[in-house]
């Protein structure tokens, strides 16, 4: 359907996407830019696209040079997201998500919401309590002694009305890697992850939880699936 048309909820398809092994980041953030042209166009559905990455460093719009302190460690890509500096690797679920705002309310606070509610109930899927904050963005847990760490960062950027990026949920990187930046400006609070949880989902369950409970938060129904 071309992208003037009227949608109900389940008229508008959405491309679940696997990439196995580890996607280079330059060729992944091209292919995401062609696929919101693409959407743009009315010649493509939105888009979820699962996958890893080498480890990288990635820096949004609003990161600070003093915020990454071991420059030399990984590679340091620019990502036109919004947001600050962050790590992708191994071990970590990346879910880029190409949707259209034209036919979801065009509120990019609102997308957002959807995209931390989305993790907050794969989260609970595994028994894990992922909590909002209201000054910052991302998904936090909070251990018993009362620390809170980030478990998943959001970093969404908009192209007339359609979005791209999306999140990263740490199931099992290596946690020391995040000592190279301060993780998305927020030096005071930690990181972890669902295996430092005690909590060791594969990575195939994980993409089960959140495609499970994709419907229910951004309400229309997935149906194609590629892997790439």
């Amino acid at each position: 359907m071309k992208a003037g048309g009227s949608k109900s909820r389940c008229e508008s398809d959405v491309e679940w996407r696997t990439s196995p092994g580890l996607s280079p980041y330059e060729p992944t953030l091209a292919a995401m830019e062609a696929r919101v042209e693409a959407v743009l166009a009315g010649d493509a559905p939105e888009l979820v696209w699962l996958l890893e990455h080498p480890p990288l460093y990635t820096a949004g719009t609003s990161a600070s040079v003093d915020e990454l302190t071991d420059p030399n460690r990984f590679p340091v890509h620019q990502a036109g997201r919004g947001g600050r500096y962050t790590y992708h690797g191994p071990g970590q679920r990346v879910a880029y998500v190409v949707s259209d705002l034209r036919h979801r309310g065009q509120d990019v606070r609102a997308h957002v919401a959807r995209l931390e509610e989305w993790v907050i109930r794969a989260l609970a899927v595994f028994g894990v309590n992922g909590e909002r904050r209201a000054d910052r963005v991302g998904i936090w847990v909070v251990r018993d002694d009362g620390r809170e760490e980030k478990i998943a960062a959001i970093g969404v950027r908009v192209r007339r009305w359609v979005t791209f990026h999306g999140l990263a949920l740490n199931v099992n990187p290596d946690l020391a890697h995040f000592s190279g930046i301060v993780p998305c400006g927020l030096g005071q609070f930690g990181v972890t992850s669902l295996h430092a949880l005690g909590i060791t989902p594969t990575m195939d369950e994980v993409d089960q939880a959140l495609r499970a409970q994709w419907d229910g938060v951004f309400g229309i129904c997935p149906t194609a699936d590629v892997k790439a």
